[in-house]
């Protein structure tokens, strides 16, 4: 196994930090790999905020479900869907661009998560833990009035960085369903479910798996922050009804 795998394999949440700060050099790294990360026709559809101002920090943890090592991470970033920067720069240039759609959401999205991830993977490789904070996508109305975000930009991920406080590296890695029921050969096929309860079953522990998914369903699934997320994000979907 060579190290970028290893790295990978080994690589947990770390919500716990030591005082040492990210060095100057070390954070330019990790921007620098979220920036090489593959782009649709290398237009980088994202936005980075470095939020450095303590006050913005402590406003986010009640915004993300009262996380307090929210406001003690050295380094928290931002990664915004950013429709805007580009369609802006039409404009600019005396184009006559269309509105940005829904399509162009999508692809703003998911170039955004590729940078987050390699940035996440950059940080372990220094010897520097990270979390992904979801609450952003649920609670992105907040996020919009507390970063100033325009129309066409959207909060898709949240990382905090920092050293991993010693027993943060002791939490055990958790382990992942099984290939066979992840990886379809040529076309989709939907799980039987006795398929699925023997790809989930594992998840239960000492309940039962009828007793544990109905939980699940309850707690995720079909939750109070399942539904606003849902919410949230429709109203923020409005914008592109052209």
């Amino acid at each position: 196994m060579n190290d970028t795998i290893n790295t990978i394999m080994n690589r947990r949440s770390i919500r716990a930090f030591t005082d040492e700060p990210i060095s100057a050099e070390d954070k330019k790294l990790i921007l620098e790999a979220a920036f090489r990360a593959p782009t649709a026709g290398n237009q980088q559809l994202y936005t980075i905020i470095d939020v450095t101002d303590q006050s913005v920090k402590e406003a986010l943890v009640p915004i993300c479900d009262d996380q307090p090592f929210i406001a003690s991470a050295p380094l928290v970033l931002i990664f915004l869907a950013d429709c805007l920067k580009w369609y802006n720069a039409f404009k600019g240039a005396g184009c006559e661009p269309r509105t940005p759609d829904v399509g162009d959401l999508m692809l703003a999205v998911s170039d955004t998560n590729i940078a987050a991830e390699n940035a996440v993977i950059a940080a372990e490789s220094l010897g520097i833990g990270s979390c992904y904070i979801g609450d952003v996508m649920e609670n992105c109305e907040k996020l919009r009035s507390l970063l100033s975000l325009p129309e066409y930009v959207f909060p898709a991920a949240m990382l905090v960085f920092g050293h991993p406080a010693p027993n943060a590296m002791k939490r055990e890695l958790l382990p992942r369903i099984d290939y066979k029921y992840t990886v379809h050969e040529n076309s989709y096929r939907a799980l039987s479910g006795d398929e699925l309860k023997d790809a989930l079953e594992w998840k239960s522990g000492v309940r039962s798996y009828e007793e544990w998914i109905k939980a699940f369903c309850d707690r995720k699934y079909n939750s109070e922050f399942s539904r606003e997320m849902s919410r949230s994000v429709r109203e923020y979907l409005k914008q592109y009804d052209n």
